[in-house]
């Protein structure tokens, strides 16, 4: 089996001249143009949801989390299992309520 020789310096062109790749399953559909990507825009309800997701910046979900939690695990201690938790707002304060 010969040996093939390494040119030096050749760009990336060059070097595949006269390559041919053989067609494997992997290879096989690469050929056919696939379809060009959708962009899709944020519809204005999603927009919508963004821009009140910001002010539930990560540190305060995961306090909020930990107090969730909490209660969770006070709820199941005492037996509840079936509950829901209810948003209620005085003044500056947003109350989280769990209702049986």
């Amino acid at each position: 089996m010969k040996k093939k020789v390494i040119q030096k310096n050749l760009s990336d062109a060059e070097m595949f001249v006269g390559h041919k790749e053989e067609l494997t399953f992997e290879t096989a559909f690469a050929d056919e143009a696939a379809p060009a990507p959708k962009v899709v825009k944020p519809s204005a309800k999603q927009e919508k949801l963004n821009f009140r997701s910001e002010f539930f910046t990560p540190e305060l979900q995961e306090e909020v989390g930990k107090e969730l939690l909490a209660i969770k695990l006070e709820l199941f201690k005492e037996g509840i299992v079936d509950y829901k938790i209810k948003v209620t707002r005085e003044g500056r304060k947003v109350i989280l309520t769990a209702k049986a």
